[in-house]
Formats: structure tokens, C-alpha cells, sequence
């Protein structure tokens, strides 16, 4: 009898002892299907809500470069614009001004008509008359060159010299019409002035017709 109860209880410690080892096998058995198989590859699994914040990043980023664009061809649209507008205020008067050029030329051939002697005569009955038109004609022509320049039409002239010496020519400013030589003068110095040059605003208008020294 007492051999058998000691039997009956070693068999029980031995299935409490199985059933505690069988336990965590169990156990990591179950573990196993939780696991995703990007887990088990080793592959990351993208979060949904950092993949939709990516997105919206990205859209903002396109919003702010596309309002960047826009405010820079809006500007230079003004830009052009504006200059558009200047250069329509400044040469407004271009063909008109064209048209009065002949009108002033003729100015000059009046007042070059009258010999130098005559204009320097003492004033007499016999000359009276002849020295009031050429002030006459030197007033006109003063208030009208007066009144456009105030309009941005200005003459030059390529035979003055300002600092005692000829004017080279350029052919942005002058037009040769003839060519020959000039003791005293150099290659490419102007030395007759058969029309002056007009300037509107800066640009040339129309080229002045000169002679221009030649020695070689």
C-alpha cells in the first residue's frame, strides 16, 4: 500500500512537470501568426498617417513653388509694362518730329543765305529790313527749338568744338556724304557739317550729314 501511493504521486509530479514545460512552447507557438510576413522578411511596414503627411508635404511645397512663379511673372509683367508705357510717352512725338525737321532745315538755309558781311554791316535804311527778317527768323527758330526740347527733341552739331578740337565721327551719330583731305586735321575728323543731327529722348532721331578728313 505504501509503495503504491508513492507511485500514484511521482507519476502526478511527472504530468505537472510535463504540462509547465509544454507551457511556453504553447505559448511561443501562438506568438508565430501575429507576425506579418513583411516582419518575417525582414521588410518596414510604411505607416499609413506618415505616408499621407509625405503627400500633403508635397502638395504644399508644389502650392508655395507655383505662387513663387506667379508672383514673378506678375512682376515682370509690370516691369515690361511699365517700360512699354515710358517708351510710348517718349517717342509719342517721333513722326511728328520727323516731319518738322525739313521745316527747321530750312531755317538753317535762310540764315545762311544772307552773306556774313551784310549781317555785320552797320544798320542802315538800305539794310533794315534785311537784318529785322534774320532776327526774325533766329527768333522763330530759337522758340521752336525751345519748345521741343521741352519735348525731348534736341539737335547736335558735329562741326562744333567745344574743347578746341574736331569731332571724330561715329557712325551711330553721323552720316558721311563725302570724304576728302584737310591740312591741320586728322583721319576721321569731321570737317563740314551739310545737315545737324537730331536726337529724341537720348536716341537718334536722324544722323548728321557730314564731310569727314581723309588724308591717306
Amino acid at each position: 500500500m505504501f509503495q503504491r501511493a508513492i507511485l500514484r504521486q511521482t507519476q502526478a509530479a511527472r504530468s505537472v512537470l510535463s504540462s509547465t514545460t509544454a507551457a511556453p512552447l504553447a505559448l511561443r507557438r501562438t506568438r508565430l501568426p501575429l507576425e506579418t510576413e513583411g516582419e518575417k522578411n525582414g521588410e518596414n511596414v510604411e505607416d499609413p498617417v506618415r505616408k499621407e503627411l509625405e503627400e500633403k508635404k508635397r502638395e504644399v511645397i508644389d502650392l508655395k513653388d507655383k505662387y513663387l512663379r506667379s508672383v514673378a511673372e506678375f512682376r515682370n509683367l509690370q516691369e515690361r509694362t511699365k517700360r512699354d508705357m515710358d517708351g510710348a510717352r517718349n517717342f509719342a512725338i517721333q513722326r511728328f518730329a520727323k516731319d518738322l525737321l525739313e521745316s527747321i532745315d530750312n531755317f538753317d538755309r535762310a540764315l545762311l543765305a544772307v552773306p556774313k558781311e551784310k549781317l555785320s554791316a552797320p544798320e542802315t535804311e538800305a539794310n533794315k529790313d534785311l537784318l529785322d527778317l534774320v532776327a526774325g527768323l533766329k527768333m522763330t527758330e530759337h522758340i521752336l527749338m525751345n519748345t521741343l526740347q521741352k519735348h525731348g527733341l534736341e539737335r547736335f552739331d558735329p562741326s562744333e568744338k567745344p574743347d578746341g578740337q574736331a569731332q571724330k565721327f561715329d557712325p551711330n551719330l553721323h552720316e558721311a556724304t563725302f570724304m576728302s583731305k584737310a591740312e591741320g586735321m586728322e583721319d576721321g575728323d569731321v570737317m563740314y557739317t551739310q545737315s545737324k543731327g537730331f536726337r529724341l529722348n537720348g536716341r537718334v532721331l536722324r544722323a548728321a550729314k557730314v564731310g569727314v578728313v581723309k588724308n591717306t
